[in-house]
């Protein structure tokens, strides 16, 4: 019976410890949250949350969610929300969980996560105007963002048309281009044929005229032959003339 009794007191005595343990890691992370020595803060409610059969360990992990959201650190608040929520049926503590899970998720941009995380909150208060404020301020900007999407849609859809339309008139210039070469060099081939035939009836012609000259020649000196030939046969005839006469005298 002694070793039972002494047994139930340390375990007492070391519950109480615990708790004070607790009780002094909590008091002094809320001393530094309030002198906004956030990091200082989330190691003393890490301490405090270690002691997860602790009732009160929840005052801890929520505050280690937002000591984690004031040092930017937005999605790992978020998951200590989130794991948060999933121990606690206190409709007020759920509504807190809720609607500071819905500022981390603001932070990031996510604005449907936090519009469908501030519904959650009202849902267990829905008396809460910060929570009403915020869920009406993420509604708008989720149709900001909704609309920028848009905008940012149809501007990459015109810069791809005006691309597609540059791109066009480049291979049409490009086709204009070899079209124009094409015909150029067309026209430099017909100029070297034209040429080439100018130049092949040229010779032709230079030819017949070389040969003509040669003909010329030809029937020059055959002429010349010819007078020869006549002028010795009126020589001779001249000849016979002459003797005739001188006879006849």
């Amino acid at each position: 019976m002694k070793i039972l009794i002494y047994i139930t007191i340390l375990f007492i005595a070391l519950s109480s410890l615990s708790a004070n343990d607790f009780k002094k890691h909590v008091r002094t992370g809320n001393e530094y949250y309030k002198d906004k020595k956030y990091k200082k803060a989330e190691v003393e409610y890490r301490k405090a949350a270690e002691n997860n059969k602790n009732s009160k360990a929840y005052k801890a992990k929520y505050n280690l969610g937002n000591a984690l959201y004031k040092q930017n650190q937005y999605g790992e608040a978020a998951d200590k929300y989130i794991n948060l929520s999933t121990s606690v049926k206190d409709k007020e503590k759920l509504a807190k969980i809720y609607h500071n899970l819905g500022n981390t998720y603001l932070a990031k941009k996510e604005y449907e996560k936090s519009i469908d995380a501030y519904k959650k909150a009202l849902k267990n208060n829905s008396k809460d105007l910060d929570t009403k404020y915020n869920l009406e301020y993420a509604k708008t900007m989720l149709r900001r963002q909704q609309q920028q999407q848009n905008k940012n849609k149809n501007n990459k859809n015109q810069n791809k048309n005006k691309k597609n339309k540059q791109k066009d008139k480049q291979n049409q210039d490009k086709n204009k281009q070899n079209k124009q070469q094409q015909n150029k060099n067309k026209q430099n081939q017909n100029k070297q044929n034209k040429d080439k035939q100018q130049q092949k009836q040229q010779q032709k012609k230079q030819q017949k005229q070389k040969i003509s000259k040669k003909d010329a020649e030809r029937m020059l000196k055959a002429l010349k032959n010819e007078e020869k030939k006549l002028q010795k046969k009126l020589l001779k005839q001249k000849v016979k003339t002459r003797g005739k006469l001188e006879k006849n005298w």
